[in-house]
């Protein structure tokens, strides 16, 4: 029987020849590349400043405290977030299944902190959406894509401020709430409600119902506790709101006073008599 004939190597180089295994593939050599190109890569700054923060309640007290306080144990994780590669980096790396019951995670600008009665928030309000589990990773992550992407302060009437966005994690589901500074400004309520229905659910994502969402004012929960030196400020707050309220009630009252007001008849004399 013939022999096999060998393969004809001549003029080419020892390393074509070479049966050594550490040699890269083609394939290899691409992953290395596209990997030291990215690392060039300039990061793409966030408009702001943004920091991660997670609350574990105190199982000792749960409760308020005497003094009417909730205690929790408040901890910033992590490097501030400047750039959209340091999202990414953070969100792939904080898996929301692991978090307990009760626990809760915040992204919050710089300078601000998710508390009621932070000097920040203090005349603020939220957004609190509940989504089921099998859904709150992804519209956790579009919400907080919302809030760097400075989209959600778009949506804002001129004058208020985005604070954060924040998810709790309740038995089946979870509460992603999404907090600003100013609770008088409807328009910005409403559009921030607007966005995030149009913006933030994915096309496989189960219509939200109406009873899944609601807005609250922080002044509002039964835990709010604000220190004296800022309950002034909430009372000429509520004097401002109140004001506000009665001069758009008698603008109402007016304005129906006049369309029910019959029209008075003009007698026009005739021709010959004018």
């Amino acid at each position: 029987m013939a022999s096999r004939p060998g393969l004809f190597t001549r003029g080419l180089s020892s390393l074509s020849q070479s049966n050594d295994a550490n040699v890269s593939s083609p394939s290899a050599e691409r992953d290395d590349a596209k990997r030291n190109f990215l690392k060039t890569m300039r990061p793409l700054p966030t408009q702001h400043y943004w920091n991660v923060w997670f609350d574990r309640p105190d199982k000792d007290q749960q409760q308020q405290g005497k003094d009417g306080s909730y205690h929790s144990n408040l901890e910033k994780l992590g490097s501030t977030i400047e750039s959209v590669q340091d999202f990414w980096r953070y969100n792939n790396n904080m898996p929301i299944e692991n978090i307990k019951m009760r626990e809760s995670i915040y992204l919050f600008k710089a300078g601000f902190k998710p508390i009621w009665e932070d000097r920040r928030n203090i005349l603020g309000g939220s957004w609190t959406f509940r989504v089921p589990k099998a859904n709150g990773a992804d519209f956790w992550t579009r919400v907080q894509l919302l809030a760097i992407a400075e989209e959600l302060q778009d949506a804002l009437e001129e004058g208020d401020q985005i604070c954060g966005v924040g998810l709790s994690v309740r038995f089946n589901a979870h509460l992603i709430s999404i907090w600003h500074r100013d609770a008088s400004k409807q328009k910005s309520i409403d559009g921030i409600l607007d966005l995030v229905l149009a913006k933030a659910i994915p096309d496989d994502f189960p219509p939200l119902k109406p009873d899944s969402y609601f807005y609250k004012k922080h002044s509002d929960h039964a835990g709010f506790n604000p220190p004296p030196e800022m309950q002034a400020v909430l009372d000429s707050q509520k004097a401002r709101e109140a004001q506000a309220a009665a001069a758009k009630a008698h603008a109402e009252a007016a304005q129906q006073g006049n369309q029910t007001e019959p029209p008075q008849i003009v007698e026009v004399p005739p021709s010959g008599e004018r």
